[in-house]
């Protein structure tokens, strides 16, 4: 005879509990530890209860997690290799470094005071003027001059409409940060661009968004009437265009406008990084949603099997899974799908990421052979004479600096010194102390009009963060994205479009108010 049914009967009641919570979870699988993958996972947390989401698991074929986001150690620093800058509003990135108790980083310079220079292989174009004094009123006064050099070069209404172009999208884009209220699921890219009133300008290639600028033609023309300049003043303009491009995107001017201005939005002002690496925050976030990670496994198929996805892994494992979900670009994954999926096909722009410790040589980099000082930021017409998009300093030493260069191709030093010939930048061979290269699949090669992936790649639960990247690539879109397909996935399991719940929370407010404090 039992002495304490009582106990029994809890014991009993505990167990059934167990199995309905177990049998009313679903079990995630998501493929890729970057800022994308991560984001679903913490959306998915904060968005719903153990009852809806069960275990979540990540599998990340490197072995540490990040994604596109990672740091290179050279001449015992560390800097940014992978995706490096975020912008102001990018209110999840703001978010995440809160909610992690990270520290932002801020630029090491004011906006104002960076020694920008753009070279066309031959000779700089522009270059700011630069001074060593560290007296504010100096330095104060040596920006006045360089937005004065500026505004002469480049036209004072192409610069205003730039600027307004840029505030227009970038509004726009806002709208994803609204309240779930007045902020629907989104199941495609086109539907969630258009929401935003955003859709036409990823149809739009470079000769449309370009066209912004007309009116700075105009005024140039009023202004030297008794000149027939007004063709170099429109390569002056896509110039400025053209360097910011190939410096974000590693692209000439004709991409499409959507992912035109966000790239003009990454060379204003405010811009940080996380102290230590961005990657932090997709580690963070990995760390505080209870996953299950799986570094070092590659996942080579994907069978739906009715009822549940099974993963198979390059380890030999299986992996059951009710929703899968993908977070990194399938452009060169051997990933085998069955039932086969189709997307649209779509090539990555490869980034080659150089980091040097050496000493630039200045010499003969005017035709004159004077010796200059090299800024800190040199940007790069596109030309065939430049064989790099960008240099920048990243660190200053006794004797010499840490340069990081974006180029489209490999460079070899034996091909650096061929330009020795003629007035070009070079890194002196003799002098170079360290080297470190990587190869990024970065971002999509865009080109207007713009086609996308479906968010659902087979109509039941098999989801594609990445389909978004066609309309822009950077870290804060890849959270959207993720945010959004965190919400899709809760809605149809729930069989609701729109749906509530006291675990939902709106970035909105909190965002505005970490705006204000950084």
């Amino acid at each position: 005879m039992n002495k304490h049914p009582h106990t029994a009967l809890v014991f009993c009641t505990i167990l059934l509990l167990l199995q309905s919570l177990h049998a009313h979870s679903h079990t995630v699988c998501i493929i890729g530890s970057g800022i994308g993958g991560a984001s679903v996972a913490h959306f998915l947390r904060s968005y719903s209860d153990p009852q809806t989401v069960g275990q979540i698991t990540i599998f990340e074929r490197h072995g540490v997690v990040g994604g596109r986001m990672a740091t290179v150690t050279i001449a015992g620093e560390t800097f940014e290799a992978g995706a490096s800058i975020l912008h102001p509003k990018n209110y999840h990135a703001l978010n995440y470094t809160k909610y992690l108790n990270l520290q932002v980083k801020q630029p090491k310079h004011a906006d104002d005071s960076l020694s920008l220079g753009i070279w066309d292989g031959h000779k700089f174009v522009y270059k700011t003027l630069n001074s060593n004094s560290k007296l504010p009123i100096v330095q104060r006064f040596v920006a006045i001059a360089n937005s004065i050099v500026m505004l002469l070069r480049y036209g004072v209404f192409s610069l205003l409409r730039m600027s307004s172009f840029v505030e227009a999208t970038v509004n726009k884009f806002l709208r994803y940060y609204e309240g779930f209220e007045s902020r629907p699921v989104f199941k495609s890219v086109e539907g969630m661009l258009k929401w935003a009133g955003l859709y036409n300008r990823g149809r739009q290639g470079g000769e449309n968004w370009q066209a912004l600028f007309w009116a700075c033609f105009l005024s140039f023309i009023l202004k030297n009437m008794w000149k027939d300049c007004s063709i170099d003043l429109g390569y002056q303009v896509i110039e400025f265009c053209a360097v910011i491009t190939r410096i974000n995107y590693g692209q000439s001017v004709n991409i499409s406008g959507l992912a035109g201005a966000v790239s003009l939005a990454g060379s204003g002002g405010g811009l940080w990084s996380v102290e230590g690496g961005n990657w932090q925050m997709a580690a963070g976030l990995i760390n505080r949603s209870e996953v299950v990670l799986h570094l070092h496994e590659e996942i080579e198929s994907i069978s739906y099997l009715g009822d549940v996805y099974e993963l198979n892994s390059t380890k030999g494992k299986s992996y059951n899974c009710q929703v899968a979900v993908v977070a990194t670009p399938l452009d060169e994954l051997n990933i085998l799908f069955d039932p086969a999926i189709s997307i649209p096909p779509r090539k990555l722009q490869h980034t080659y990421a150089t980091f040097v410790r050496g000493l630039l040589n200045p010499v003969s980099i005017l035709w004159s052979g004077f010796v200059i000082d090299i800024p800190e930021l040199v940007g790069t017409t596109e030309t065939a004479d430049v064989p790099f998009s960008s240099i920048s300093i990243l660190k200053q030493h006794e004797k010499d600096m840490t340069y990081k260069i974006f180029s489209v191709n490999l460079w070899q030093m034996p091909y650096w010194k061929t330009f020795s010939a003629r007035p070009a930048l070079l890194l002196d061979k003799l002098v170079r102390v360290e080297t470190i290269k990587i190869n990024w699949a970065a971002y999509p090669h865009y080109q207007a009009p713009e086609t996308y992936a479906p968010f659902i790649l087979d109509g039941k639960h098999l989801y594609y963060v990445n389909a978004f990247e066609n309309a822009a690539s950077t870290m804060e879109t890849s959270a959207v994205a993720a945010e959004n397909i965190a919400r899709l996935i809760l809605s149809r399991l729930s069989q609701q479009v729109h749906y509530s719940s006291t675990n939902l929370k709106s970035f909105t407010s909190d965002s505005s108010k970490l705006h204000v404090e950084l």
